[in-house]
């Protein structure tokens, strides 16, 4: 089954990025799918659907294009960076990755089980030690962020999509090499809502490649390598010109590969599904190379990591003009 998944996943992903036009039986799906995301934004702007407004800022981070973009590492560079501006935010977010979906809010601590929670959120709680909370309703999880009375501002993270949650601000993420492939909505493309939505939010960020007009760049780097067993702490460089294994297990295995080759490792990978459950048989090779991972998979991996494994904690660095345009967005929005 797991096989098959791939290969609808990597031929749809053909389809969205590659040179050739979309599966003509594609479209009528598309544009069902677009009719129905445009009636319920417009329900929620004629107040046809309530949005619920709380008693703090609420900043969302998001994306149009379906897989990941680095909101993650974005979301932890807004917990500290507001943080740094006087502000005490907590983040909420749905938990993918998590064994079930929970209706009721968790509150996600650094030492909670990312099986529970989710990879992403148990990994921003342990990068910033800010409260989070995770949920598939983000307005019970906000006030239940809320409820522990530690925090006023909240970051969305991966919230674009949901409505019901009032926000003063929207920040959209676009990965700067695929941009948003053949710009139409799924399954005929990759994206969940139409293009147009790009000019409704007050921030674009684009994460590698080159910025358009108006938008801030994002890069995202790490130059040091993190042992899961001994915790030991070494620069990528000691690995130059060596020959390690890789696995990944997030949106773009592939981009993780180059990373490290770029660092001058030689990579053999090994590509998982995003927010894939790692077993330990994943992490076993027949050689005894090191073996590297993203953060994200490695709060997965500690349980049975050994000391051949390594991760690599990486840090979102943004425009400079991009922290001092968000307060005065910020200022703006709650104060004007």
């Amino acid at each position: 089954m797991s096989a098959l998944r791939d290969r609808v996943a990597d031929w749809l992903e053909s389809q969205w990025y590659g040179e050739a036009p979309a599966a003509p039986w594609l479209k009528p799906l598309a544009n069902a799918f677009e009719g129905g995301v445009r009636l319920r934004r417009w329900a929620y702007r004629r107040g046809l659907k309530a949005v619920e407004r709380l008693p703090v800022p609420v900043i969302v981070v998001g994306n149009l294009s379906v897989g990941g973009t680095g909101k993650t590492p974005l979301s932890i560079w807004l917990v500290e960076f507001l943080r740094s501006a006087g502000f005490r935010p907590g983040v909420v977010s749905r938990g993918y990755g998590a064994r079930l979906e929970r209706t009721e809010p968790l509150n996600v601590l650094p030492g909670s089980d990312p099986f529970e929670a989710g990879d992403e959120p148990v990994l921003i709680a342990r990068r910033t030690e800010a409260p989070v909370v995770v949920g598939v309703d983000r307005v019970r999880a906000a006030q239940a962020l809320l409820a522990l009375g530690n925090c006023d501002l909240i970051v969305a993270d991966d919230g674009l999509q949901h409505y019901r949650l009032g926000r003063d601000i929207e920040i959209l993420l676009i990965d700067g090499e695929r941009r948003l492939g053949n710009r139409r909505c799924l399954p005929a493309g990759p994206l969940r809502e139409p293009k147009d939505r790009v000019a409704t939010v007050d921030f674009v960020i684009c994460r590698g490649g080159k910025p358009a007009a108006g938008e801030y760049g994002m890069t995202i780097a790490g130059e040091t390598a993190l042992n899961l067993a001994s915790g030991e702490r070494t620069p990528l460089d000691r690995f130059k010109g060596n020959a390690v294994h890789a696995v990944a297990g997030i949106a773009n295995p592939e981009r993780f590969f180059r990373y490290l080759g770029v660092l001058g490792l030689t990579v053999q990978g090994r590509a998982f599904p995003d927010h894939h459950a790692f077993r330990p048989g994943d992490l076993q090779f027949d050689d005894a190379a090191p073996v590297f991972m993203t953060e994200k998979d490695a709060v997965k991996c500690r349980a049975y990591a050994t000391l051949r494994h390594w991760y690599v904690p990486i840090d979102a660095r943004l425009q400079p003009d991009f922290g001092p345009a968000l307060l005065q967005r910020l200022r703006d929005k709650v104060h004007g």
